[in-house]
């Protein structure tokens, strides 16, 4: 007669080699921190993508596409995706650069100063809440080993 198998023996599986990868950790966190900030942002429709787009353009105001590219760590043409979709949603303007008729400087419109300064509230919260079992020198720690991993 074969033994069943308990509902223990099923809710505590054999992680193997995944406790010790720390990308695993990495994608685990992201997730949770991605979820958390979809259900933070009360349907404003964002990504954390977007708002960083957002975040560095209202921080930078003329600042080129092409430099924005480099400063996210993404190629241009995925960048322009992003700008096309804010730019449409009235958030953001480009504008010719005075030196560079080529390229954009690029700012935020009224509407997306406005609507920055809502996400913005919202996002503080959200970080709260995520970092809520942190200390704040656990914080600043943690914030310091990703940027070395980044």
């Amino acid at each position: 007669m074969a033994k069943m198998k308990t509902a223990k023996a099923e809710t505590q599986p054999d992680f193997g080699l995944l406790p010790d990868i720390l990308g695993y950790h990495l994608r685990r966190a992201q997730s949770a921190v991605f979820q958390d900030f979809a259900a933070s942002m009360n349907g404003a429709n964002v990504t954390p993508g977007q708002f960083g787009v957002l975040a560095l353009i209202q921080a930078n105001p003329g600042l080129s596409q092409t430099r924005l590219a480099e400063i996210l760590g993404i190629d241009r043409s995925t960048l322009v995706a992003v700008i096309d979709k804010l730019e449409r949603q009235g958030l953001v303007e480009r504008a010719p650069r005075p030196n560079d008729r080529r390229s954009h400087a690029l700012k935020l419109s009224r509407q997306g100063q406005s609507r920055f300064e809502a996400l913005a509230r919202l996002v503080k919260k959200h970080e709260a809440r995520i970092a809520h079992r942190l200390s704040a020198r656990e914080r600043r720690t943690l914030i310091d080993l990703l940027q070395r991993i980044g």
